[in-house]
């Protein structure tokens, strides 16, 4: 079943366009990429998909279009967004950080605790910290945090944006283990990520963006191994 469905997709600021033209698909249960190089448009695009900028076009989420949808609804209607820099509450706990995670499903506050008892169980980190505020955890524990407050939001897709930002690269594959993870939960996940090689990895459809237009796609493996993709993004030679 087709989940989300993009088609001739605009996106300005001012007299620039940032996304000219996209299109993407994306079925239930999989995990999309969209890569390419800083200023492509990867984040605008998701930020456009989750309403937080107008954007030209047609958007469909499980056969609905998006157009009408403020972002607050496009949330309750399983779509969440886990931004680029977090965006966490500093100055909150990490239990605090995820409590508001729900904030759109306070009424049922019996299934709000069963969800965060979840979340703790999948990141035993956040559980041993759940007291501790969010500005003094590790990078890596601050993108767990940033997913288990998506997943406090019952998504059925997760807009994800550069979870490897900034860290490690042994933190990388633990962030990316865990992203394969969500699907156990049902959740499909459109990525966007300037790690080429680990977001090809863990994709099952990529798409590489290039000046706002999709330059190339394909499934991952076959992208993965494409000698234009791979001079481009993966550091080798076009032999």
């Amino acid at each position: 079943m087709t989940l989300l469905s993009v088609k001739d997709l605009h996106v300005s600021y001012g007299k620039m366009e940032a996304v000219s033209g996209v299109s993407l698909d994306m079925e239930a249960g999989q995990i999309v990429t969209v890569i390419g190089p800083n200023g492509a448009g990867k984040t605008t695009l998701l930020a456009a998909l989750m309403g937080l900028l107008p954007s030209r076009g047609s958007s469909r989420y499980e056969q609905e279009d998006l157009a009408p949808l403020s972002t607050e609804e496009r949330v309750r209607r399983g779509i969440c967004l886990v931004p680029e820099r977090r965006e966490l509450f500093a100055d909150m706990t990490v239990a605090d950080n995820l409590i508001l995670g729900a904030y759109t499903r306070w009424r049922d506050r019996s299934a709000v605790q069963v969800d965060l008892r979840d979340v703790y169980k999948r990141f035993p980190k956040l559980d041993e910290r759940r007291s501790q505020l969010a500005g003094t955890l590790s990078g890596g524990e601050q993108q767990m945090l940033a997913l288990g407050r998506a997943l406090m939001a019952k998504p059925r897709l997760l807009l994800l944006d550069e979870p490897s930002l900034g860290l490690a690269p042994l933190i990388v594959r633990e962030i990316f283990h865990i992203v394969v993870g969500l699907r156990e939960l049902g959740v499909s996940i459109l990525l966007v990520e300037q790690n080429a090689r680990a977001a090809l990895e863990t994709a099952d459809f990529g798409y590489v963006l290039e000046t706002g237009c999709v330059v190339h796609s394909g499934p991952a493996a076959a992208l993965a191994h494409d000698p234009r993709v791979i001079a481009s993004y993966l550091g080798g030679k076009v032999e």
